[in-house]
């Protein structure tokens, strides 16, 4: 190990997703501008966006984005209070997003309802976006 290298500095945990994409500036235009995410770090050929407490780290590779009939259930997302979910998939449909999966309501009238759509970035990652109408009876949250 090298000697320094610091490990006594206290970090709260971070999430990180690496994604390659077809082009990075596409990409970026969609993350921040569309997706409303704050831009971090930009270095050749990397940057990464916070997606909702989420580093997400977009690569320039091309040649590693999925074709779209491989791309099967693969996604990431987040889920958002109601009204949240609700302003952004306004104006994400008012900005000509491609849609995956347009907005649906599962499990309707239960305590597991939830509201929910899939969007894909310029590269085919698919994003889904949700809410629950009771979070605590949707799924336990530990601690």
């Amino acid at each position: 190990m090298r000697s320094d290298v610091r490990l006594d500095v206290e970090v709260d945990p971070i999430l990180h997703l690496s994604l390659p994409v077809l082009d990075l500036g596409e990409c970026k235009r969609f993350y921040v501008d569309q997706l409303g995410c704050d831009l971090a770090r930009e270095q050749d050929g990397v940057i990464d966006v916070w997606f909702y407490g989420l580093q997400l780290t977009l690569q320039q590779h091309p040649d590693q984005v999925l074709a779209p009939e491989d791309r099967g259930v693969r996604h990431f997302g987040v889920t958002l209070g109601a009204d949240e979910l609700r302003e952004l998939l306004a104006r994400l449909d008012a900005s000509g997003v491609e849609w995956v999966r347009r907005v649906r309501t599962d499990f309707a009238g239960t305590p597991k309802e939830q509201t929910k759509a899939k969007i894909a970035d310029p590269s085919g990652n698919v994003i889904e976006l949700k809410t629950y109408a009771v979070p605590d009876a949707a799924f336990r949250m530990p601690g």
